[in-house]
């Protein structure tokens, strides 16, 4: 039996999609704003779902460095590192590409790239994570994410997933979760999200 081929999404769809995304992205950015100064405690209460996550031993964990009112993930990633997990920062290497990461630990130099982002110095050491701890404007049941439009993590979980086992886990609060991300295809899901209320696994 013939293998069933996915329709190409058309011009119109795609293009419907991408609308969808650039008014969902200026609401749940206001909504992510107002969650950040209501939950204050936010970082503190995460920290302590290390233990939760259940990673193998000595698992290498990228983070990130949080922005604006993103999500911060910090103290759970020293939480997680006083477990003996190596930790990581993702660095743009080039624009349109794969994310690239270095390790990391607390107190290492970093820089601020062209878009703001902190991001670890290119002569780090590389590293090759098999957890990626991941930002979001907004994630909804199935495990999609509302991200910047910019693709990285798409293009950088597609092709860690195409290599092996990796695990994403979406850092958000509890109230940026919506009724549905619009998504494609290429679009990537997380595999469970972390929030104040704690965490939470998606079934493929």
């Amino acid at each position: 039996m013939q293998a069933r081929e996915d329709p190409v999404p058309t011009a119109e769809a795609v293009l419907s999609t991408s609308m969808s995304k650039s008014t969902l992205r200026k609401d749940a950015g206001a909504r992510r704003a107002d969650l950040a100064l209501a939950l204050p405690d936010f970082a503190r209460r995460i920290a302590a779902l290390a233990t939760d996550l259940d990673l193998p031993g000595g698992a290498v964990v990228s983070g990130y460095w949080p922005i604006r009112d993103e999500a911060d993930p910090r103290a759970l990633m020293a939480s997680l590192a006083a477990r003996g997990h190596p930790l990581a920062l993702p660095r743009v290497a080039e624009r349109a590409a794969p994310l690239a990461f270095h390790r990391w630990t607390p107190g290492d130099a970093t820089l601020i790239d062209m878009f703001g982002l902190t991001e670890p110095l290119a002569s780090a050491d590389l590293a090759a994570p098999s957890v990626l701890l991941v930002p979001l404007l907004a994630f909804d049941a199935a495990g999609y994410r509302l991200g910047y439009g910019g693709g990285y993590y798409d293009r950088t979980l597609a092709g860690l997933r195409a290599e092996g086992d990796i695990v994403a886990v979406g850092v958000a609060y509890a109230g940026q979760e919506i009724g549905a991300v619009p998504h494609h295809d290429h679009d990537q899901r997380l595999d469970a999200i972390v929030t104040e209320n704690g965490l939470r696994r998606f079934t493929p």
